[in-house]
């Protein structure tokens, strides 16, 4: 067994597409292997600021002989057929095999060697690697992230010969830009590579360059007795920037801190890379930036934290601009800019979108608790923000600037809040708001959002969501779960949702959305369950009672889940099930009888009283549960359906010959189901 190395060593590769190009380089490589018949014990890849890099170990040194018997036309078949298949397999007539009036050719081929296989893969991978963006240089067809330089192809300790538009395989490799000894240096295998590289100022891996930088960073820190502010997203960025990377602490203008700290670090991140730092001994940052150099500096960084310090101030000069400018204009000229800004076509400006908003949160704010007229006051400031020079400058601070700026006009604090988070949360690993006022507004935004798109069709189809919709759906999902607020999905979200939309162009056919709205809520839930272990069809089994308030609907789900995880649940729905079938085979032939059950009939099997008894007895407790949302009650109701129903089926057959019997029979079974279905429908659930 044998190891293959292939590196693609070119000019900078963009940080961000590293991650991706090391997972296509690891997919594009198993899939050729396995198309040529080579089996391995391990394939993994590194990506770096210069380089693309795969290992596989545990190659066989040639693919295995194949022996494939291919079925062809009967022995009787017209002569044309059998011409067709000796053009297919390249066989004459005598070498095919007969067996059971067939032909059957044996094709046989011998396996190759690794090495003469490996050119035509590589060539495959380079010219159809899918990078977000790619060039072309010179006068050559291949197009790259950047230039290409040198390619590393190793095979059992040789190289593998070949060229790729004009670049020729081989050996050699080379180290850091600065740092290096400077000139290219041969390796024989991947140990002797990675050693050579990191002897020469290169980390290989992504993995090890973080915790480098992770490390190190915190240490300059702690020693000025600051700490980082972590940044996972900046983390893995950096690592993808330097070779060899060197946290160096430097110092800003203590001025700049007047400044919101989200301004402050984000400039540091977006603009310049930079890590914050804050001291623990206070609240808040400090004037303090680590920055990540590529090179270990003679002077220990004095000159390299003095150079950035100069570029982050000119930065945040252009901030503090902003900000300043933002404070003199104030939200009424923003909102009137908004009114020239078009949300969608259909769907009218954003001035427009706010004020359906601004009604949408009036609406809800008793429901969870907040004052209508404050819900409408700070719906009308949420998107004013959009307009402010600083969000122009950073579009991520979208409503956090607002909530800054809603302060500062003198507003309460609420309504700044409510500003500031109305658009949480916006993803799964998001906080969710809990303060009334601001979930009035989040549930307006997004409700806004995701009945408008609805109504102009606009609707997620397969993985394509171009206006997140699934995400706002899931974020109403949650702040209505989490605050356990009690609003029904159809008359007290969608419909006045719905209502805000009345002057658009195309009439929309409102029970239609409403519907489908509702169906789009129970599909994110069931997502969002089955994330937490429950089980979608339980979902599908409450959502057909029609119910549409999401807090009760997942506690009968809860309830359900716990009932049917017992003994009685499963019993008692393999006995729903079989009534189900009697009762569907009778719909078939014609109308199933109903009406009271009656008991004491001149020889009445005791099985069937007792389940009459049982099922009415069911049905009063099961009603006085839900009366009070007892769900757990519900089910114990129904657990003490579990035996008379099993001895029911036991002991009395349904199909009597006597009509009277049967009829009594068949109304005692559509009780049994009945009752059942008042908790949900058990038709629904599998098992």
């Amino acid at each position: 067994m044998a190891q293959f190395l292939l590196e693609l060593f070119s000019e900078e590769i963009p940080a961000r597409m590293q991650g991706g190009a090391a997972r296509d380089l690891e997919r594009m490589a198993a899939e050729r292997l396995k198309a040529a018949g080579l089996t391995y014990d391990a394939l993994t890849t590194f990506a770096g600021p210069r380089r693309l890099t795969l290992v596989v170990e545990g190659l066989p040194k040639a693919t295995p002989d194949r022996e494939e018997e291919v079925k062809g036309p009967r022995a009787n078949a017209p002569e044309q057929a059998l011409e067709g298949f000796l053009r297919k397999t390249g066989l004459t007539k005598d070498q095919l095999v007969e067996r059971d009036g067939v032909f059957f050719a044996v094709l046989s081929s011998k396996g190759q060697p690794t090495a003469e296989l490996i050119p035509g893969m590589v060539d495959q991978i380079v010219r159809g690697f899918p990078w977000p963006k790619s060039m072309r240089w010179g006068s050559g067809t291949l197009r790259w992230v950047r230039p290409l330089k040198r390619i590393v192809a190793l095979f059992d300790g040789h190289v593998v010969p070949f060229e790729i538009d004009g670049i020729a395989s081989g050996e050699l490799t080379e180290g850091h830009r600065f740092l290096g000894c400077g000139r290219p240096f041969a390796v024989k295998d991947f140990a002797d590579y990675r050693a050579k590289l990191e002897s020469d100022f290169v980390l290989l891996d992504a993995v090890d360059r973080r915790l480098k930088i992770l490390e190190a960073a915190q240490k300059v820190c702690a020693d000025r007795g600051f700490a980082l502010v972590d940044d996972d997203g900046l983390l893995d960025e950096v690592a993808g920037l330097a070779e060899w990377p060197t946290p160096i602490l430097g110092d800003m203008d203590p001025a700049f801190l007047s400044l919101p700290p989200e301004v402050v670090r984000l400039s540091m991140k977006v603009h310049q890379k930079y890590f914050a730092v804050r001291d623990p001994a206070k609240h808040g940052l400090a004037p303090h930036f680590v920055v990540v150099a590529n090179v270990e500096a003679t002077d220990g960084g004095k000159a390299l934290a003095a150079g950035n310090s100069r570029v982050l101030s000119a930065r945040l000069d252009d901030a503090r601009f902003f900000w300043d400018e933002d404070l003199k204009t104030g939200f009424e000229v923003w909102s009137r800019k908004l009114e020239g800004v078009t949300f969608h076509a259909r769907l009218g400006t954003l001035a427009e979108r706010v004020e359906r908003i601004a009604a949408l949160a009036r609406e809800i704010a008793p429901l969870v608790g907040a004052d209508p007229d404050q819900a409408e006051a700070a719906a009308k400031l949420a998107k004013a923000d959009l307009s402010a020079a600083m969000v122009g400058e950073f579009p991520e601070l979208q409503g956090v600037m607002g909530g800054y700026y809603a302060r500062a006009a003198g507003h309460p604090d609420a309504v700044a809040d409510a500003v500031r988070d109305h658009y949480k949360p916006q993803g799964p690993a998001d906080s969710v708001p809990t303060a009334p006022l601001t979930v009035a507004v989040a549930l307006a935004d997004k409700l806004d959002t995701l009945v408008g798109f609805f109504a102009i069709d606009e609707k997620p189809t397969g993985s394509k969501d171009p206006f997140a919709l699934r995400r706002a759906a899931l974020g109403v999902i949650r702040l209505v779960l989490d605050n356990q607020a009690r609003i029904g999905l159809s008359n007290q979200a969608v419909a006045p949702a719905l209502a805000g939309l009345s002057g658009l162009a195309r009439a929309v056919d409102k029970l239609s959305i409403e519907t489908e709205v509702v169906a789009f809520f129970a599909d994110r839930l069931k997502v969002l369950l089955r994330d937490q272990g429950k089980r979608h069809d339980l979902v599908d089994a409450v959502f057909a009672l029609g119910d549409d308030d999401l807090v009760r609907i997942v506690r009968r789900v809860e309830a359900l889940d716990g009932f049917l995880a017992t003994d009685d649940g499963a019993n008692l729905l393999a006995g729903y099930k079989r009534a189900s079938n009697i009762l569907r085979a009778e719909e078939k032939k014609g109308a199933v009888p109903t009406g009271m059950v009656r008991t004491g009939l001149p020889g009445q099997p005791e099985q069937e009283t007792a389940l009459a008894f049982a099922a009415a007895a069911a049905a009063t407790a099961v009603d006085a549960a839900l009366e009070t949302e007892d769900f757990a009650a519900a089910m114990t109701a129904l657990a003490r359906l579990r035996a008379p129903v099993d001895a029911f089926f036991d002991k009395v057959m349904v199909n009597s010959e006597v009509a009277e019997e049967r009829d009594n029979r068949l109304k005692l079974l559509g009780q049994v189901r009945a009752v059942m279905g008042r908790v949900a429908d058990f038709g629904m659930i599998a098992g």
